[in-house]
């Protein structure tokens, strides 16, 4: 079986396990799915499963910062302006190679936005989220090697 088809198989497998699991805990199913596809668009590995941990924590922070940081310096341009400054500082921790994951640190900022900064649930789901990510390629990347193993094996060989 092709790696694609065998990761498409693992994948839908393991998206209805996560959402059960959302459900079951409590979690925020679609933030989850942004831990998942960020690791998806990363290099894969277990290294870059920590990155992108790493990476989605540290947006959530930077957006936690914008979420409550608006008391200090107002709405109106300030508000618009410390988002500028804040979307840079995204992009300038990247020469940290653990937070060299730009689009992992901007999917974390726009989780925390959408779930309104609850950190509580948006944390484990990107965290959990994340881990199904690997888990989909991983069981996928497996399940493509053992069926490419099994039919090399059954081949029949012409004894000419």
């Amino acid at each position: 079986m092709s790696p694609l088809i065998a990761i498409a198989i693992t994948t839908g497998i393991l998206s209805a396990v996560w959402g059960w699991v959302a459900v079951t805990l409590g979690l925020i199913s679609w933030v989850g799915f942004l831990g998942c596809t960020s690791y998806f668009a990363s290099s894969g590995g277990y290294k870059a499963l920590l990155q992108t941990m790493l990476c989605n924590g540290s947006g959530m922070l930077w957006a936690l910062l914008l979420i409550h940081g608006d008391a200090w310096w107002g709405a109106g341009m300030a508000g618009y302006m410390m988002t500028g400054v804040v979307a840079t500082l995204m992009c300038v921790q990247a020469k940290q190679q653990w937070l060299g994951y730009i689009p992992g640190t901007f999917a974390g900022c726009c989780a925390t936005f959408g779930a309104a900064g609850e950190w509580r649930l948006i944390l484990p789901s990107l965290v959990i989220g994340a881990l199904f990510g690997y888990l989909m390629k991983a069981s996928g990347l497996w399940l493509s090697q053992k069926t490419q193993k099994a039919q090399t094996s059954t081949a029949v060989v012409d004894p000419a």
